[in-house]
């Protein structure tokens, strides 16, 4: 019998008070109302850890690296509390035929009952021949061991829409998890960005296996608690957009000034995640924060849409009939216009009161 979450955090010498608080900030990380925190709390006493097995493909390991950065809740409370990590090739103490051994175990043992991770992508050309774990082509690792899970989660836009190794003209071949034939009818967690942010990936994990259900997915199979608005939509330049402030090159007064970096080649327009919100590295930043435009590495095909520089067309601010490229002269104009109305209503004003005063001819 697998061990709760509670039984392994007191074994650990975590106190019920830190316990509590572990589960309010669970609740806060999946935007959750501290109503929930009791139920977190709940699920973590009486359901036993989840087995996991986390493959890798095609990859960088950037989904790994950022993982274990996760400040809320923290990646090692994760890995020792919330669930079994009982296979990760980049991290595991074993290797080899030990190491490979586990997966079959998990498999047979948790028939159904364990999560699949995935971070990088399967190549399919050649049989597989260009990514080989334990002699044999990834992807027969990775169709064997979803056969039996309970879901996958594809982390990084490596598995979820296949990144820099599928972009063209993809000679390995390089398939996102969703499209390796015999996967498509498994329950799939796309957690896209290269990397996602640390957490966004503990909390879809927190969420999984809190509430013993996949989280709210848009059309496209991401979460939509962390993907359902663009990063546009809440970055705190988005007033200079809309006055038609722009950084016109790397350094100069507007970008001191901090205006929008759209004309910079910001694909924060057109990009859903929720690096304006939750940011990175606990809070700290963000890339437009830091001076640079999103490049859009969340979106499928990212790495096909040219240069991270060029600049996005027909971004509309103010109806359908303005873009970014024509909005600031719109704007000066309407001040203008707006100043001369406003001269000349006081003018009208001024002259209908001198016309009401005794002995105006």
């Amino acid at each position: 019998m697998i061990e709760t979450f509670y039984d392994v955090m007191r074994r650990q010498g975590i106190t019920r008070r830190s316990f509590l608080k572990f589960c309010s900030l669970t609740a806060a990380s999946l935007g959750l109302s501290p109503a929930f925190a009791p139920k977190i709390a709940h699920a973590m006493e009486t359901k036993p850890r989840i087995p996991v097995l986390w493959l890798h493909g095609l990859e960088c390991t950037c989904c790994s690296e950022s993982f274990i950065r996760s400040g809320h809740p923290l990646a090692k409370d994760v890995i020792l509390s919330m669930l079994s990590l009982d296979y990760d090739d980049t991290i595991m103490a074993s290797a080899g035929h030990q190491a490979e051994a586990i997966v079959d175990e998990i498999v047979e043992k948790y028939k159904g009952n364990y999560i699949l991770a995935v971070e990088g992508n399967p190549p399919l050309a050649e049989d597989g021949m260009y990514c080989i774990i334990g002699g044999k082509p990834f992807v027969e690792q990775l169709k064997y061991a979803a056969e039996s899970c309970k879901a996958i989660i594809s982390w990084g836009s490596c598995a979820s829409w296949g990144c820099v190794q599928a972009a063209k003209p993809n000679p390995t071949r390089a398939t996102p998890v969703h499209k390796v034939p015999g996967l498509a009818n498994k329950p799939i967690i796309k957690v896209p960005g290269c990397p996602p942010i640390a957490e966004v990936m503990t909390a879809v994990v927190a969420y999984l296996l809190t509430f013993d259900k996949l989280p709210t997915l848009d059309k496209q199979g991401r979460p939509q608690m962390f993907y359902s608005q663009r990063i546009h939509d809440k970055c705190y330049r988005r007033p200079h957009f809309d006055a038609g402030q722009f950084v016109e090159q790397w350094d100069d007064e507007a970008a001191r000034m901090g205006h929008c970096l759209y004309k910079m080649g910001c694909k924060g327009p057109t990009t859903y995640n929720a690096c304006s919100t939750v940011k990175w590295n606990e809070g700290t930043s963000f890339p437009i924060q830091s001076g640079h435009g999103c490049i859009g590495c969340s979106e499928d095909g990212f790495w096909d849409k040219g240069s991270f520089y060029d600049r996005l067309t027909g971004i509309n601010q103010f109806g359908i009939e303005a873009n970014a490229d024509v909005v600031g002269g719109t704007a000066a104009g309407i001040v203008t216009a707006g100043v001369a109305a406003h001269a000349g209503l006081t003018a009208l004003n001024r002259a209908k009161q001198a016309d009401k005063q005794p002995g105006a001819e």
